[in-house]
């Protein structure tokens, strides 16, 4: 009826996977996926949440940049580099005339009592309210001054859905053990819908508007 067309690319890391002889190698400076994004109206990116996987939900075995192949690198400064290649495309790439382009922030987990002055608690079971206020004990997460750090540098317009405080303030908002894992698997790093999501979506179709 609107004439629109949209398109889900999942891609956890922004940058390539790419199945080789020794692997799969995931290369901080590659981004042959990016060719999909071209003429789009609208752009909507995020990554982070995998960048810490490791053992079988990691799907990587090695991680290359440039001619360098290693086995393994802090995943921050990983995640930097990735979030580096994505900017300069931006740079390189987007009409700022014809496409917007969004970066939604890192969405937190709760694991750690400690941040909502629970220390006993090592996870989110059984939290039915949300924090009061607006502050949140565990500070700011490194990942956020590292996103925040590649943004300054692109030259082209971003627009940061800064959605990562006001999701820390929702320590009630994951499914807990009542996810598809069950009791052995506790989820508090994803969200129940309806909830928080909800919420950046909000903020999304009103920074759109």
């Amino acid at each position: 009826e609107y004439d629109i067309t949209v398109m889900l690319q999942r891609n956890v890391y922004l940058v390539d996977v790419v199945s080789e002889k020794i692997g799969r190698v995931l290369k901080l400076d590659s981004l042959e996926s990016s060719k999909a994004w071209m003429g789009v109206d609208t752009l909507i990116f995020n990554t982070w949440h995998w960048w810490n996987r490791r053992g079988t939900t990691q799907p990587w075995d090695y991680i290359q940049e440039g001619t360098k192949i290693y086995k393994d690198m802090d995943r921050l400064i990983a995640f930097k580099k990735a979030l580096t290649t994505w900017g300069k495309w931006v740079d390189a790439n987007v009409d700022p005339a014809k496409t917007e382009v969004f970066y939604q922030g890192v969405s937190p987990s709760h694991y750690n009592g400690s941040d909502w002055s629970e220390p006993r608690l090592k996870n989110c079971l059984l939290e039915k309210e949300p924090i009061k206020g607006s502050t949140y004990l565990g500070g700011t997460l490194q990942s956020v001054h590292a996103m925040k750090e590649v943004l300054n540098t692109i030259r082209k317009p971003v627009y940061l859905l800064d959605i990562t405080t006001l999701s820390q303030l929702r320590k009630d908002g994951h499914p807990s053990m009542y996810g598809f894992g069950g009791p052995k698997a506790m989820d508090c790093s994803h969200w129940c819908l309806a909830g928080v999501p909800d919420t950046w979506n909000q903020i999304l179709y009103n920074a759109i508007l």
